[in-house]
């Protein structure tokens, strides 16, 4: 009988050593040249541009999948949806935040006290920060997958046929202009200020291109703090009842809380994902724009099949 080869000690330090060391050496320079005085938006913006680089690499020399490895005629949208997306924390930025600033002071003057903990180690902050931020953006996630009207503007995020590292951008702009909103402005409100905003959009964006990378990743008792690729691979099942799980942006935390986390050891993810009900979910971009209000037409696409 022929058993499956074992691992090279290369493959298997990739596998097990990737996530941890780079995820937390980027983490780790954000925090120190944040506090030594460097601008937060552009140390953020450097190392998310490492971190792709590195991903392109890395998906090629350890892929989780080989036939992920190719265009399944959706890299021209992903690449898209991730330069309209780019804009969404600018837009959020620009119409909200000052207000929200405002609001922030005048609620802390009220109250007599402040709202934000500045005195904690940035560490701590950015922490904190998550655990706040995620809790927004875990139920806004949780209820466009259980709300049919909702689940029209995510659904074309749950449209990729595979898993790649440019997935983490393929949104509706509602749909992330909606996560955007909950997870930063009661972080806003609350008085964090840019270094935790600019550090937690760090953690955010690097966590999100890893979850859906196509690299042999596994994170071990780690799955039991980072939605990481592990869980998230279940998340874009074809099946529901798989699918409806481990909501998570960055922190499994709130799935734990509220029972949705979900990771059997008694099988893998499946490789064919996608939405089983909408075969013929439109593939282009502005089709996948318009796809929210055309929604009958698709829906009836499906029936016809």
């Amino acid at each position: 009988m022929n058993s499956s080869p074992k691992p090279t000690l290369i493959a298997a330090a990739l596998t097990y050593g990737t996530f941890p060391l780079v995820f937390g050496g980027v983490m780790g320079l954000a925090l120190y040249a944040v506090a030594r005085g460097s601008d937060p938006v552009f140390t953020a913006m450097g190392l998310t541009a490492a971190v792709v680089v590195l991903l392109l690499v890395l998906e090629r020399v350890h892929p989780y999948q080989k036939e992920w490895l190719h265009s399944h005629g959706d890299l021209r949208t992903d690449l898209f949806h991730n330069l309209v997306n780019f804009w969404i924390p600018e837009v959020y930025t620009v119409a909200f935040v000052g207000a929200f600033t405002v609001a922030a002071a005048w609620l802390s003057n009220a109250l007599g006290v402040d709202l934000w903990p500045r005195s904690w180690p940035l560490l701590a902050q950015l922490l904190l920060a998550l655990v706040i931020a995620e809790l927004g953006t875990y139920w806004i996630h949780r209820v466009m997958h259980e709300h049919p009207l909702l689940w029209r503007f995510h659904a074309a995020h749950h449209s990729a046929p595979r898993l790649y590292w440019l997935n983490a951008g393929r949104f509706h702009p509602l749909d992330l202009f909606a996560q955007q909103f909950l997870g930063v402005t009661p972080l806003v409100l609350l008085g964090a200020d840019m270094r935790v905003i600019a550090l937690h959009t760090l953690f955010t964006a690097v966590h999100g291109m890893f979850q859906h990378a196509n690299v042999d990743i596994k994170l071990g008792p780690l799955n039991w703090f980072f939605s990481m690729a592990e869980l998230h691979r279940w998340h874009h099942s074809k099946h529901l009842a798989e699918a409806n799980t481990n909501y998570g942006a960055n922190l499994i935390f709130w799935d734990i809380v509220f029972r949705s986390r979900f990771l059997p050891r008694d099988r893998q993810p499946p490789t064919e994902i996608g939405i089983e009900s909408l075969p013929n979910f439109p593939g282009g971009y502005w089709a996948q724009l318009l796809s929210p209000f055309r929604w009958k037409k698709i829906e009836a696409s499906a029936r016809s099949k």
